[in-house]
């Protein structure tokens, strides 16, 4: 079992039950998924840069990623049906646990002026942000990378509401603007 999601069942799923007072502790919301997605439009018309940047999302997520294609033709935006879009990654179970592990406590202090992420959600108990660069992930041999390229991460909770992602986020150790991220118990 991963060290996270030990912490998890040990920590934060008494933590969230006592803060919300849930009757059944099968309400205790879960981290259920990652996804991990990039577009490549520029890119695509280099078949070199999409296996690079294959490789590097196999690299960051450790599981091989899927193709998006575009579903319609639009001319106005030089697209095809069937032309690759871009990437993507689910993540479930004991990997996206290592990745969240990897991705705060690693990846997240590596970018520049960071001072926490925001504490929007989209009202359904998710939680998304975007990065501007890969180069934050020490997976990544930078020696390697020819391009920077964005990528948005998604954290899809089982939680009802957005109060309760964020809080599940945090005690796990997601580090939000002006909430004090919770490592090992101690407050900081």
């Amino acid at each position: 079992m991963s060290r996270l999601k030990k912490r998890y069942n040990d920590e934060v799923k008494p933590a969230l039950l006592e803060k919300f007072g849930y009757e059944n502790p099968m309400m205790v919301p879960s981290l259920q998924k990652i996804v991990i997605s990039m577009g490549i439009a520029e890119a695509a018309k280099d078949k070199n840069a999409i296996q690079d940047l294959t490789r590097e999302l196999s690299e960051i997520s450790g599981q091989k990623p899927v193709l998006t294609k575009a579903k319609k033709a639009i001319s106005n935006f030089k697209l095809r049906k069937g032309q690759i879009v871009g990437l993507k990654v689910t993540m479930r179970g004991k990997r996206m646990y290592d990745f969240l592990h990897r991705f705060c406590n690693i990846a997240a202090p590596r970018i520049r002026d960071f001072h926490g992420f925001s504490v929007k959600c989209d009202g359904r108990g998710s939680f998304s942000l975007g990065l501007e660069d890969q180069l934050i992930f020490p997976e990544l041999n930078l020696d390697l990378v020819k391009r920077p390229q964005g990528m948005n991460i998604t954290f899809v909770t089982s939680a009802n509401t957005d109060d309760e992602c964020v809080e599940l986020l945090r005690l796990l150790g997601i580090p939000f603007k002006d909430l004090p991220v919770v490592v090992s118990g101690w407050a900081s």
